[in-house]
């Protein structure tokens, strides 16, 4: 309920009396500050007049006066700059960490708000606001969406600087981390990049144009060579070629141990989305070099870049996996290169907020500019969020929208964040 406070506030919902602090001070909001998202005070810069003298400064919320000290705050330094607080209910006086005690507002939540958002968040139905979205203004719609997009490109450009954190600063790594994730899609991201990490790239790099090593590192690395596998896959020729290459070059390099195939899941997945399949196709993506920091900038400084990149994701495997889909198990020829769907994901997920951490990370304003061009070029993904989003009339005409609806089902839906949105902002107002 703290969150509907900071929705009173933030939008100057208040009585028609006028305001008083609890000891009976006038108070007059001029400017109800900037909201915090962050670690600190709750809204900064704000601006109130208190018996008619001016206060710049913070101002923190609270349902009770003695959260302040359930928080920590009087002994934090960082609200020593707050000039009001603002409670639902003042029930002790509050002190800064340097000693001064502050002017309190008791706020009431207006009934009708309330109950709105009661309401709001009792719904079923996803969306929850889906009966007042078809009557929003298309330009407050648009800005929103703009809003999600800048808020998804950043959420994902911060993965990859994590992914760079751990691989020592080292771009490509960082490249090949979240590459690794998107191949293993929703079911097997994490594993993905653990396995990731266990890759010492700088050290079998020198193997790279040999597929049939970097295969067996992949595979064995892992833990898809080791023992208790079937009858029929232990007996696999192939694959027991795999297992001694494997263990040669664990020695060679001091390579770490094998992953458990406990951490691979396979269930309801189709044959081509295996995660032995995607690791084999990582395999000759890496041996080919196809997937490189230069590469990519190269791709999208070009005429058409959606479809140089789409040729660089171009991905096959070794000769084996076109006559297998398991070990031991021989199936009809089939091809297992990347379809068009799932290269235009590894775009859209992958390349895209690579590129955008690099060129935030290099100050490159005109890069970045180009790959949100380029999402607004690239046409949706087909999901039921997406689906879900059109049946309430949003019109989902591009990769950008449909990235900026998903970070919204993401971050604001699926945490009941509606008084941060300005579709739940248009059901507050009562427009249903």
């Amino acid at each position: 309920m703290e969150q509907l406070l900071h929705y009173v506030w933030k939008h100057r919902l208040f009585p028609l009396a006028p305001l008083r602090t609890t000891h009976d001070e006038t108070v007059d909001i001029l400017n109800p500050g900037l909201h915090n998202r962050n670690a600190g005070p709750d809204f900064f810069n704000a601006k109130v007049s208190i018996n008619g003298t001016l206060w710049a400064g913070n101002v923190e919320l609270h349902l009770r006066s003695s959260d302040w000290y359930r928080h920590g705050h009087h002994t934090d330094e960082a609200y020593n700059n707050v000039v009001l607080h603002v409670v639902c209910e003042a029930d002790r006086e509050v002190v800064t960490q340097n000693g001064i005690t502050l002017p309190q507002l008791q706020l009431d939540i207006p009934e009708k708000l309330r109950k709105d958002y009661e309401h709001l968040l009792s719904i079923d139905q996803y969306p929850r606001c889906h009966r007042v979205i078809p009557n929003i203004d298309t330009l407050h719609v648009r800005c929103w969406m703009d809003a999600l997009l800048q808020e998804r490109l950043h959420s994902r450009a911060n993965r990859v600087t994590g992914f760079l954190g751990d691989s020592g600063g080292d771009w490509e790594k960082a490249l090949f981390m979240a590459l690794a994730r998107n191949f293993g899609f929703a079911l097997n991201a994490e594993a993905f990049v653990a396995w990731a990490r266990l890759l010492p790239l700088e050290k079998i790099g020198k193997h790279r144009d040999d597929l049939f090593q970097i295969e067996a590192i992949f595979l064995g690395l892992a833990g898809m060579l080791e023992p208790g596998n079937r009858p029929e896959a232990e007996a696999d020729e192939y694959r027991q070629k795999l297992q001694r290459e494997f263990h040669y070059q664990q020695r060679l390099f001091s390579l770490p141990p094998a992953m458990s195939m406990q951490q691979w899941k396979y269930l309801r997945l189709r044959p081509q989305n295996f995660p032995h399949i995607r690791l084999a196709q990582l395999a000759w993506i890496y041996s080919n070099r196809r997937v490189t920091m230069a590469g990519l900038r190269d791709a999208l400084a070009e005429k058409d870049p959606q479809k140089a990149l789409m040729e660089i994701l171009k991905a096959e495997t070794s000769p084996y996996w076109t006559e297998h889909i398991m070990f031991g198990k021989p199936v009809a020829h089939k091809s297992l290169t990347l379809g068009t769907a799932t290269r235009r994901l590894i775009i859209i997920n992958t390349v895209i907020p690579v590129l955008y951490a690099h060129a935030t990370a290099h100050g490159d304003a005109e890069t970045a500019e180009r790959l949100e061009d380029l999402l607004s070029r690239m046409p949706a993904e087909n999901n039921h969020i997406l689906r879900l989003w059109q049946e309430c009339g949003l019109d989902v005409a591009s990769a950008a929208d449909g990235q900026a609806l998903i970070h919204l089902k993401n971050e604001y839906c699926d945490r009941c964040d509606c008084l941060r949105c300005t579709f739940g902002y248009e059901y507050m107002k009562g427009e249903r």
